[in-house]
């Protein structure tokens, strides 16, 4: 296991999640948890990964009024998780109203508030014609990250491209998790702004979540050994 890893649980269901990682023999590995398999299993499912040890990032990616977003950190937080997330589009105030809610919703560990930057599946021509949002993407990540950090956020969701410049803008401490990894050999599917577990890790990311390289594998396991071989620099991707 390696605590920066996190594998992307995008499975419909908790019998095919539970499936796979039993299979697998993937029991203890952080992982996340996203829209899909949240919003049909609920928070049950996060009690059943907790039973197996595991780490869990919880990535809803909310975005609403800073009231609403509160009381629904305030929930997230009581089921212990360790990471969850929040569109930076969103404004400060709503990052802020989202630390409070998790600070009062906890008891203990407080879970880790990471503002999503610039999702990895956009492209600078999305991001100026369609959103009207003008500069580059890597100008706009680490303005949110900015934003995201002095109103309480631990760190942020970006690409592998992006980690460097925000760190040296918001600091070493203030994480970076970064989607899109892939192995050498992987298609790149529907993200943009790819990397390697390698590059990743010379190029300033804390965390790495990683899916389909895994989980479409023809062996999960050997592939997942392989993220994580590459992460630890044993051997380039």
């Amino acid at each position: 296991m390696n605590e920066n890893i996190y594998l992307a649980l995008d499975f419909p269901s908790w019998q095919e999640t539970k499936l796979f990682l039993d299979t697998n023999h993937l029991h203890g590995v952080p992982v996340k948890v996203g829209m899909e398999l949240f919003y049909r299993e609920g928070p049950l499912i996060i009690e059943k990964l907790k039973q197996q040890n595991h780490a869990i990032f919880l990535d809803l990616k909310l975005h609403d009024i800073p009231t609403t977003v509160m009381r629904a950190m305030k929930n997230l937080a009581s089921l212990g998780i360790d990471l969850v997330n929040v569109h930076a589009l969103g404004g400060g105030e709503m990052i802020r109203y989202a630390k409070e809610g998790l600070v009062s919703g906890s008891n203990g560990k407080i879970p880790k508030l990471i503002a999503v930057t610039i999702l990895t599946s956009m492209e600078q021509q999305v991001l100026n014609e369609q959103l009207r949002i003008s500069g580059n993407v890597v100008e706009n990540a680490v303005y949110f990250a900015s934003v995201a950090q002095d109103n309480g956020a631990d760190g942020v969701v970006c690409s592998v491209h992006e980690a460097n410049p925000i760190k040296a803008c918001c600091g070493d401490a203030f994480l970076t998790v970064t989607p899109g990894i892939r192995l050498t050999e992987s298609d790149k599917n529907d993200q943009k702004r790819i990397a390697t577990p390698d590059f990743a890790r010379d190029n300033g990311s804390d965390f790495i979540v990683i899916g389909r390289s895994v989980t479409q594998a023809v062996n999960p396991y050997e592939a997942y050994q392989r993220v994580v071989e590459e992460w630890k620099h044993d051997i380039k991707g």
